[in-house]
């Protein structure tokens, strides 16, 4: 049995245009792994980022495409990150003069002592530069 000529060539393209995609899915899964996603506006910078990788290969077919892509919903994730963080500081009314004091760190990972008590905190769960309220003063501060 012998196979035409152009069976071979189609063969041939199809396995490029698969190593393609597979690179546009690495992009994208690279974006949002690789990014600060312990803020919103990280959060939201990784996932536009995957989402504008996606459909910028889907709507050019190549790597250029989902480049321009990610950088596109990179920019426009952060940006409508930095609003939800906005709003989430929003609720705990405006910040001091000079912003919120950081707490500093106890010794161990993930544990820091509280700017106003010198109580240690347990802050493993809070990402850095979030806000944790002081359970004696009733007053905030910030994770380094």
């Amino acid at each position: 049995m012998q196979h035409s000529r152009g069976c071979e060539v189609q063969s041939v393209n199809e396995r490029k245009l698969m190593t393609k995609n597979l690179a546009i899915w690495v992009l994208a899964l690279r974006a949002l792994m690789l990014s600060s996603c312990d803020t919103p506006t990280g959060q939201g910078a990784g996932w536009g980022a995957a989402t504008g990788a996606i459909i910028g290969a889907a709507a050019t077919g190549n790597v250029r495409g989902a480049s321009i892509g990610a950088a596109a919903g990179a920019a426009a994730g952060a940006l409508t990150g930095r609003i939800v963080q906005e709003n989430q500081a929003a609720r705990y009314g405006p910040p001091p003069p000079g912003g919120y004091p950081y707490a500093r760190w106890a010794g161990r990972p993930g544990f820091y002592y509280s700017p106003y008590t010198e109580r240690v905190y347990d802050l493993r769960g809070v990402p850095p530069g979030g806000l944790t309220r002081d359970v004696d003063t009733g007053r905030l501060f910030r994770k380094p």
